[in-house]
């Protein structure tokens, strides 16, 4: 996720000719209404297997998982670049932007020429990007809560929308949250950026947030609260905001200092989380490579809760 100000890293050009997009010829431009705003998809010059129906089928389902999870496109008007990238498969690339071109959110995907149906039903990333849209801008050292925390919702978002089962995020999660883990020579979450520790150490403050949220609050609010609330109070990524914001009115929405207090203990410091236990307290057996769920577990229906399957 990059904000538009970072255009001055790029020297002497200007912000106009630095727009990713600029220099591209669009072939087709389409809308897709949502509630809270509109996406709009425009599609560059180049070849694609694909269906343009087809690819505006997958923003469709990536755009309505956001509104599933924060009740509302977070911003008024979203603009989705495709881009075809010759010879190659899949979507390549990803990115997106704050306040681009009269856009308050911009996502960029550079989609292989030979990409297929199953390269977009098997696709995070457009979910994952459209994500970073629902929270503010943040200072480098905190890259970790934006990338963290759009790989925590995106798979519960495409949960809420009907587009993946619980047991599949669930088995997903046991699978790699442990990539979050502080290794050694850890100084916390601000000032370790790594890989695992960007993304999955910042999906693991999400995860043990949400969880304690819940149980404080007799599972009546989670992290979805908090983030809706957020954007509610413009909290988007056209916004540049310092974390604690952030968290201060995400606290304020479910009645607890969880996100305040967390942030104090994760920023400066290495912190292990027994993720054994937790799966163990959520109900969560891992059996031969799947997922099995235990419903008398002691937080079961906090599991249950987390990722609400769409009737």
């Amino acid at each position: 996720m990059l904000n538009a100000g970072l255009a001055v890293a790029l020297g002497t050009a200007s912000l106009a000719t630095a727009q990713p997009g600029h220099n591209l010829t669009i072939v087709a431009s389409r809308v897709l209404k949502f509630s809270g705003g509109d996406v709009q998809v425009d599609f560059a010059a180049g070849p694609l297997d694909l269906s343009q129906d087809a690819v505006m089928a997958h923003v469709q389902a990536a755009a309505s998982a956001i509104v599933a999870y924060y009740g509302r496109l977070p911003v008024a008007r979203a603009r989705v670049l495709i881009v075809p990238v010759p010879d190659q498969t899949g979507i390549v690339q990803g990115t997106t932007w704050g306040d681009m071109a009269g856009y308050p959110g911009m996502s960029r995907f550079r989609l292989g020429q030979h990409a297929t149906q199953d390269d977009l039903n098997d696709d995070w990333m457009m979910t994952h990007e459209l994500d970073h849209m629902a929270f503010p801008s943040l200072p480098d050292d905190q890259h970790w809560m934006e990338e963290g925390l759009a790989t925590y919702v995106e798979p519960i978002a495409r949960v809420e929308s009907g587009e993946l089962k619980p047991g599949q995020i669930w088995h997903d999660m046991v699978r790699d949250m442990h990539k979050g883990e502080p290794a050694e020579g850890d100084q916390g979450l601000d000032h370790t950026h790594s890989w695992g520790r960007t993304y999955w150490g910042g999906a693991m403050f999400c995860l043990v947030a949400d969880v304690e949220i819940r149980r404080q609050t007799g599972n009546k609010k989670g992290l979805q609260d908090a983030l809706r609330a957020i954007v509610a109070a413009g909290g988007t990524i056209d916004h540049e905001w310092p974390l604690d914001q952030a968290l201060a009115i995400g606290d304020k929405a479910t009645g607890t200092h969880v996100l305040t207090d967390q942030y104090a203990k994760w920023k400066d410091a290495p912190v292990t989380v027994d993720l054994e236990k937790l799966w163990v307290d959520l109900g969560i057996r891992w059996n031969g490579g799947a997922v099995e769920f235990v419903d008398d577990a002691p937080l079961a229906k906090v599991r249950v809760a987390i990722a609400r399957q769409a009737r």
